[in-house]
């Protein structure tokens, strides 16, 4: 476990520059809740983030649904949930909520769908675009996931879209919360970070994110909002994890093995990351918009990642499950 190393410097000065004195001031405070909500809370800032580049989407697209063109939400409305009627789904840390919305709007599917989150102008603005699509089967609770009250056999779905790996004592909240408000034979569904706590990489992991940056020509790492180039990824230490969101995959690595024990597998696809998250770390704005360089670029990070993913667990994966009552 690495307490700090020199990434951890370069990626605050960056933090800063790109997000603002008011953000990096945000972490200095004793508060856990209030640092978590921080990381979250500043809805003015735009990022390239990986995941929101269109060949990645396209890509997690294929190897959840079959399909580029088909997300996991249509893939749970079409596939995972066709023909069901009058469902209750519960999403816990559920931010500005546009999946759960997208559900909701299928009304025939969902007789209600109840939103959870700490961050209340998230909600707000959740709120706001449920009314201006005339979505009034969706309900918004502003609390912390221990002030929420668990009734039993309450839904048929909880929902963890980004945000499970925010959770700490995975097998207890998993085993415990959770297993009671689903119904028996009941859905969990997770699209979600499994890999290591708090993102402490194996020198392994490290080594093949610095072959996947290596594939990337110099004009290509120039970080965002600066003229620097990114030329090598050394890991996070987790001091810096802390500070920055004390949540932060917290127990990610619990995950899956609690999931496994507790319930059982429906449906589970797993679609990479490992290499993708740190590599394109800050320099994703250059793919969004491609030609024939940039996508033969990405093209051979996918093959790297896929080679890396015969022989390692995925860092990313797209679940459902059944309740085991």
């Amino acid at each position: 476990m690495k307490i700090i190393t020199l990434d951890d410097f370069i990626d605050t000065y960056f933090k800063a520059v790109q997000r603002g004195h008011k953000f990096f001031f945000s972490k200095f405070t004793f508060n856990k809740e209030n640092r978590t909500k921080s990381a979250f809370d500043n809805t003015s800032f735009v990022s390239s983030n990986f995941w929101s580049i269109p060949k990645i989407r396209e890509r997690w697209n294929l190897l959840i649904s079959g399909d580029k063109n088909k997300d996991y939400i249509d893939y749970i409305l079409e596939d995972v949930l066709k023909e069901k009627t009058n469902l209750r789904l519960l999403s816990l840390g559920s931010g500005i909520c546009n999946p759960e919305i997208e559900l909701a709007k299928n009304n025939s599917i969902f007789k209600e769908v109840v939103c959870v989150d700490i961050a209340d102008n998230l909600l707000e603005i959740a709120a706001k675009k449920a009314a201006k699509n005339n979505v009034k089967n969706i309900t918004f609770v502003a609390k912390n996931i221990d002030d929420f009250e668990f009734k039993e056999n309450d839904f048929d779905i909880v929902f963890f879209k980004s945000s499970l790996h925010h959770f700490d004592k995975i097998e207890s909240l998993l085993s415990g919360r959770i297993k009671t408000a689903l119904k028996p034979n009941g859905f969990l569904i997770i699209n979600e970070f499994v890999g290591a706590t708090r993102h402490q990489f194996t020198k392994n992991q490290i080594k093949a994110i610095n072959e996947a940056l290596n594939l990337i020509p110099k004009k290509f790492r120039t970080r965002f909002k600066s003229k620097l180039h990114k030329n090598k990824y050394r890991g996070v230490g987790v001091l810096r994890m802390i500070m920055a969101d004390p949540s932060e995959c917290i127990d990610s690595q619990s995950i899956l093995p609690a999931i496994h024990k507790q319930y059982n597998i429906t449906v589970e696809k797993p679609y990479g990351g490992n290499l993708l998250m740190s590599a394109l770390r800050d320099i994703s704005h250059h793919f969004f918009d491609l030609d024939s360089e940039k996508e033969k670029v990405l093209k051979n990070l996918f093959t790297l990642e896929d080679a890396y993913l015969k022989t390692n667990q995925s860092d990313f994966v797209f679940g459902v499950y059944n309740n085991k009552k």
